[in-house]
Protein backbone atom coordinates (compact mmCIF):
# COMPACT_ATOMS: atom_id res chain seq x y z
CA UNK A 1 0.00 0.00 0.00
CA UNK A 2 1.24 3.19 -1.16
CA UNK A 3 2.44 5.79 1.62
CA UNK A 4 -0.47 8.71 1.79
CA UNK A 5 2.07 11.13 2.89
CA UNK A 6 2.36 13.43 5.87
CA UNK A 7 -0.75 14.68 7.61
CA UNK A 8 -3.26 12.21 4.74
CA UNK A 9 -4.87 9.21 5.83
CA UNK A 10 -4.97 6.21 3.79
CA UNK A 11 -7.60 6.39 1.01
CA UNK A 12 -8.83 10.25 2.53
CA UNK A 13 -6.92 12.04 -0.44
CA UNK A 14 -10.37 14.02 -0.73
CA UNK A 15 -10.49 15.53 3.19
CA UNK A 16 -10.12 18.95 3.22
CA UNK A 17 -6.80 20.62 4.76
CA UNK A 18 -7.78 24.08 5.83
CA UNK A 19 -3.91 25.28 5.76
CA UNK A 20 -3.82 24.67 2.25
CA UNK A 21 -7.63 24.98 1.15
CA UNK A 22 -9.31 28.72 0.32
CA UNK A 23 -12.92 29.43 1.16
CA UNK A 24 -13.90 29.58 -2.16
CA UNK A 25 -12.22 26.25 -3.06
CA UNK A 26 -14.26 25.05 -0.17
CA UNK A 27 -17.33 26.30 -1.25
CA UNK A 28 -16.85 24.44 -4.76
CA UNK A 29 -16.16 21.49 -3.99
CA UNK A 30 -18.98 21.65 -0.84
CA UNK A 31 -21.31 22.40 -4.06
CA UNK A 32 -20.31 19.18 -5.57
CA UNK A 33 -21.09 17.09 -2.93
CA UNK A 34 -24.70 18.44 -2.42
CA UNK A 35 -25.03 17.92 -6.08
CA UNK A 36 -23.70 14.42 -5.89
CA UNK A 37 -26.27 13.49 -2.77
CA UNK A 38 -29.47 15.56 -4.77
CA UNK A 39 -28.95 12.88 -7.63
CA UNK A 40 -29.32 10.34 -5.74
CA UNK A 41 -27.46 7.60 -7.63
CA UNK A 42 -24.83 6.44 -5.15
CA UNK A 43 -25.07 3.19 -3.07
CA UNK A 44 -25.30 3.90 0.78
CA UNK A 45 -21.45 3.27 1.20
CA UNK A 46 -20.44 6.09 -0.93
CA UNK A 47 -23.26 8.80 0.33
CA UNK A 48 -22.20 8.50 3.90
CA UNK A 49 -18.57 9.01 2.64
CA UNK A 50 -19.71 11.71 0.69
CA UNK A 51 -21.95 13.26 3.04
CA UNK A 52 -18.55 12.62 5.26
CA UNK A 53 -16.47 14.97 3.11
CA UNK A 54 -19.77 17.20 3.06
CA UNK A 55 -19.50 17.79 6.93
CA UNK A 56 -15.73 18.23 7.10
CA UNK A 57 -15.77 20.92 4.54
CA UNK A 58 -18.48 22.47 6.21
CA UNK A 59 -16.69 22.78 9.82
CA UNK A 60 -13.70 23.78 7.54
CA UNK A 61 -15.39 26.59 6.40
CA UNK A 62 -16.93 27.65 9.47
CA UNK A 63 -13.65 27.56 11.14
CA UNK A 64 -12.37 29.96 8.61
CA UNK A 65 -15.69 31.99 9.01
CA UNK A 66 -14.90 32.12 12.30
CA UNK A 67 -11.37 33.42 12.46
CA UNK A 68 -12.10 36.07 9.33
CA UNK A 69 -15.09 37.45 11.72
CA UNK A 70 -12.26 37.54 14.96
CA UNK A 71 -9.66 39.24 12.47
CA UNK A 72 -12.67 42.01 11.32
CA UNK A 73 -13.38 42.33 15.04
CA UNK A 74 -9.69 43.40 15.94
CA UNK A 75 -9.26 45.59 13.13
CA UNK A 76 -12.25 47.55 14.00
CA UNK A 77 -11.99 48.57 17.78
CA UNK A 78 -11.51 51.70 18.68
CA UNK A 79 -8.63 53.47 19.75
CA UNK A 80 -9.28 52.00 23.56
CA UNK A 81 -10.10 48.51 22.80
CA UNK A 82 -13.89 49.35 23.06
CA UNK A 83 -15.84 48.33 20.57
CA UNK A 84 -17.24 50.68 17.29
CA UNK A 85 -20.06 50.02 14.81
CA UNK A 86 -18.18 49.95 11.58
CA UNK A 87 -20.44 50.58 8.41
CA UNK A 88 -19.50 48.28 5.78
CA UNK A 89 -19.45 50.22 2.18
CA UNK A 90 -19.49 47.55 -0.44
CA UNK A 91 -16.54 47.60 -3.23
CA UNK A 92 -14.21 49.14 -0.27
CA UNK A 93 -15.42 52.59 -0.23
CA UNK A 94 -15.59 54.96 2.72
CA UNK A 95 -17.42 58.16 3.08
CA UNK A 96 -16.33 59.15 6.15
CA UNK A 97 -12.48 59.31 4.03
CA UNK A 98 -14.18 60.90 1.11
CA UNK A 99 -13.81 57.78 -0.76
CA UNK A 100 -16.51 56.26 -3.18
CA UNK A 101 -19.94 58.02 -4.60
CA UNK A 102 -19.00 62.12 -4.92
CA UNK A 103 -15.35 61.74 -4.85
CA UNK A 104 -12.48 63.28 -2.23
CA UNK A 105 -13.63 65.95 0.17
Amino acid sequence: MADAGPGKAAGRDNAPESRTVGFDQILDRLKSVVEKLEVGNLGLEESLAVFEEGVALTRSGAAMLDAAEKRVDLLTRGADGGERIVAFHPGGSDPERGEGEGGAR
